[in-house]
Parts: C-alpha cells; sequence; structure tokens
C-alpha cells in the first residue's frame, strides 16, 4: 500500500517539460497583464489601476490577476518598470548608436522629443505619476523616483561627455545643463497636453538649439586640460546603463 502510494505521488508530478510550458505561459498572461495595466495607466493614472478594472479590460477573473501580483502596490511598481524599460529602449539605447558629445547628446533629445509626442493624447506616466505621488511616501513612489533619477544621471552624464568632447564648455555645470534640457521636456508636455499649443513642439526644439549654443565650448580642450576631464570619464556598464 505505502509502495502503491509513492508511484502514484511520482507518476503525479509534472515532468520538466511541463512546467517550462506553464512557466511560459505564466509569463506570456502576465505579460498580457502589464501591457494593458500601462495602456490604462496612460490614461487614467497610476492610482486608477486596480485590480477589478485590469480583470473587465483582460477578461481574466479578480483572482487570476491577483495570482500575478499579489497586490494593487506590486502591480503599479510593475507598470513603472516596465515603461522604464520601454523607455530606456526607445530613447536611450537608441542613441547610443550616435558618437558621444553633442550628437548622441542631440539624439537623445530628439527621441525624448517623440516619445513625449506621442505620449500627448494618453500621458507620460513619469510626469502624471510625479503629479499623484509628489507629496506621498512608499514602494510606488521610490520606485517611480528611481526611474526618474536613473534617467536624469544618464542625461547629466551625455552631457558630461559632450564636455569631455570639448563640444560643451567644460566651466559650464553639467547638473544645469540637464535640468535645462529637462524643463523643455516638462515645458512642451504641459503645453501640448494642456494649452493645445500647435508651436510647443518647434519651441522645444529651438528652446535645445538655444542651450546647445549657450553652453558650447570655444575651443577644444588642450592637454593640459585633458586631466581635468578624467573625472568625468568613467567606467560604463554594458548590460543596463539607466
Amino acid at each position: 500500500m505505502t509502495h502503491f502510494q509513492k508511484t502514484s505521488h511520482l507518476e503525479s508530478l509534472p515532468v520538466p517539460e511541463t512546467g517550462r510550458r506553464v512557466l511560459i505561459k505564466g509569463q506570456q498572461t502576465k505579460a498580457v497583464i502589464i501591457e494593458a495595466a500601462l495602456g490604462l495607466a496612460s490614461q487614467i493614472g497610476l492610482e486608477g489601476l486596480s485590480i477589478g478594472a485590469l480583470a473587465e479590460v483582460t477578461g481574466m477573473s479578480k483572482s487570476g490577476v491577483f495570482a500575478h501580483f499579489g497586490s494593487r502596490e506590486e502591480l503599479q511598481i510593475s507598470v513603472i518598470r516596465e515603461y522604464h524599460d520601454r523607455f530606456e529602449a526607445e530613447v536611450f539605447y537608441a542613441a547610443m548608436q550616435h558618437p558621444r558629445g553633442v550628437p548622441r547628446l542631440q539624439a537623445m533629445f530628439d527621441s525624448w522629443m517623440v516619445q513625449t509626442s506621442a505620449e500627448i493624447d494618453s500621458g507620460c506616466i513619469y510626469i502624471s505619476g510625479a503629479v499623484e505621488f509628489d507629496d506621498r511616501t512608499g514602494p510606488v513612489r521610490d520606485a517611480l523616483a528611481s526611474s526618474v533619477a536613473t534617467w536624469q544621471t544618464a542625461l547629466r552624464r551625455a552631457v558630461e561627455l559632450a564636455q569631455v568632447e570639448g563640444q560643451l564648455s567644460l566651466e559650464s555645470d553639467a547638473r544645469q545643463i540637464a535640468f535645462e534640457i529637462h524643463g523643455l521636456i516638462l515645458a512642451l508636455h504641459y503645453e501640448a497636453r494642456f494649452l493645445r499649443n500647435p508651436d510647443a513642439t518647434d519651441r522645444a526644439r529651438r528652446g535645445f538649439a538655444h542651450i546647445l549654443s549657450r553652453y558650447a565650448a570655444d575651443r577644444a580642450p588642450s592637454s593640459g586640460q585633458a586631466s581635468a576631464t578624467n573625472a568625468l570619464v568613467k567606467p560604463r556598464r554594458k548590460n543596463k546603463v539607466i
């Protein structure tokens, strides 16, 4: 009897291939849920996300959606991470194909403009999320702030490399330049989305050109200045830059 029970138990265990299929199916289902959640969040904000709303959109049961995330908070964080990964691919990594310095900084801004323009009717999770969570504490706000800070660091790094290349003044403040560039995107989003200003995109582009002109280096750094730039040149990891 004991032997029969053990044999029956072993036969009931899933074979490895079955386990892989179940895992892949689960990952695919979760990806579908996150895709739907991104769409909802872009329309109604991160705070508008709920297990019930997603169940309705995806045609799943509430328990089925809940099983993939465990809580509404984890769902919101998963959406932030997915948005960041897509932003990283479309804005940052696309720009990395260009030579470092002003060409790469220009490509980053151009891709950022395309991203922002595409989100005029739906909304940017970074911007809308900041409005929703600016006066709160907790893991969702932390995840959102971390994503934005990581992108700002990458933007500042691009400015620093333009200084190293002698294209932007070494005397200028890289943080200030990155701050002004970020400000252009925020202004574009406000003007285009809220005020429906048709000139917003052109004004943002002119603003970026003015920034480059204002902070342009008069000449490339001499050999004597090279040591001063070494602090700006740091090894970069190739796997996850932002």
